[in-house]
């Protein structure tokens, strides 16, 4: 069966669906040669890319389990997390900014949403959306998820202090800001994005395996932050025991991390690093 396709408008890439002939109901979301996102439609729960399971982490702790919560998502990929949340958490209120239109149709239309999620998606560039957004989500939203790509990279205007604090109004007073940065060798830019989330918040967390806190490798990290204390004292174990271990930084560690780090701003953003093609070789 050919896999369905579509030519994406805004950056002209090529996105696709790819279902695993091993798992019918598996689906993976390929952006410009990118695998983005991956979709079990007979367990949602279940989250296949490592770096995915590290936000879920946060979606699990940021509220008492079972209970519902408000979530912003700033990019659809294959709508992973939304169903996620739906799925463990009923009852959710979850918006989703995507600027490209043509991605979420071929999503909804391949891998439809499940019945009675709460899920509305807004169409538009996230930072301009940001600002259009119910004043009634001011100081309401549990939980926000950073992960915009355009390709296999993050656009420069959503990785700035003035970024960041358009977010800090919408959370809740326990409410948690979850970014995936992808950097390479020496972490420079994952460093500033943690040094300019820090600016804005008063906590801040990350999560990533130690090959890639040495810069090792090309990869992703996690970053948490929230206006208040972040509810993580289990979180430790669970990304020691996940089947590609991780580590929490935080405290002094987190300190030593961002280190010299320049914050940055919509006038020194840029967009982040560009992986080696090979890196996708195989699927993650």
């Amino acid at each position: 069966m050919t896999a369905p396709e579509r030519s994406l408008s805004v950056s002209g890439f090529s996105a696709r669906l790819d279902e695993s002939r091993g798992t019918p109901g598996s689906w993976t979301l390929v952006v410009d040669g990118t695998p983005q996102s991956h979709v079990d439609l007979n367990d949602p729960e279940y989250l296949s890319f490592e770096y995915v399971r590290r936000i879920g982490h946060a979606v699990d702790l940021v509220a008492p389990a079972g209970s519902p919560i408000t979530a912003l998502h700033l990019g659809a990929g294959a709508l992973t997390l939304p169903r996620y949340v739906a799925a463990t958490r009923p009852s959710s209120r979850q918006q989703v900014i995507e600027i490209e239109s043509d991605l979420v149709d071929l999503v909804r239309e391949t891998l439809p949403l499940p019945r009675g999620a709460q899920i509305r998606v807004r169409h538009g560039d996230a930072r301009e959306v940001l600002g259009k957004l119910p004043a009634g989500l001011l100081g309401t939203v549990d939980l926000v998820i950073v992960d915009i790509f355009s390709g296999a990279r993050t656009p420069a205007h959503v990785t700035s202090v003035e970024f960041y604090a358009l977010l800090a109004p919408l959370l809740s007073p326990t409410g948690i800001v979850a970014v995936n940065v992808a950097d390479g060798a020496g972490l420079a830019f994952a460093r500033g994005q943690a040094a300019t989330l820090a600016h804005v918040f008063g906590h801040v967390a990350l999560a990533a395996d130690t090959s890639m806190l040495k810069g090792r490798r090309f990869g992703n990290v996690v970053m948490y932050a929230s206006n208040s204390p972040l509810p993580f004292d289990g979180l430790p174990r669970l990304l020691a025991s996940d089947p590609a271990p991780a580590k929490l930084v935080s405290g002094g560690e987190l300190a030593n991390f961002i280190a010299g780090a320049p914050l940055v701003t919509d006038a020194t953003a840029i967009p982040s690093p560009p992986p080696a093609r090979s890196v996708f070789l195989s699927k993650p």
